[in-house]
């Protein structure tokens, strides 16, 4: 089973805050993957910053897509994502737009989620989730 890691993680790891390196590296055996949505989230950071921090955040962004698999929206995942926010909006326990995406391609796969974000990400049933240590 894949680990897709959201956002959150890989951001923790590119400020520093969280040895993304050193946990990856850590579990030889597991294969860590990265949704489509989570590319344009950190796209996105790359492009609002500025000066020598976008350079850092661009390069730190193209050597982790470098040896990290990007999983696309396709249709299956689209399918799962209607599935999700018509039963979460039905619940009333929306989440994130973003988090529901990486969570529709987790569920496609049969994946596992790795996030710090559990309050989001446990509002959705059936999704397995792993916080790094």
């Amino acid at each position: 089973m894949a680990i897709i890691l959201d956002a959150d993680v890989i951001i923790r790891g590119e400020k520093g805050t969280y040895d993304l390196a050193g946990w990856l590296a850590s579990h030889p055996d597991e294969l860590f993957e990265v949704a489509a949505i989570t590319v344009a989230e950190l796209w996105h950071g790359v492009e609002r910053a500025t000066g020598t921090r976008k350079i850092k955040r661009q390069q730190f962004l193209q050597a982790l897509l470098a040896v990290l698999p990007v999983r696309p929206y396709t249709e299956r995942t689209a399918y799962e994502h209607a599935r999700l926010w018509a039963e979460l909006a039905s619940a009333g326990r929306m989440i994130g737009y973003y988090d529901l995406i990486v969570a529709a391609t987790a569920m496609e796969r049969g994946s596992k989620v790795a996030t710090f974000n559990e309050r989001h990400f446990g509002q959705i049933p059936g999704l397995a989730l792993f916080q790094p240590p």
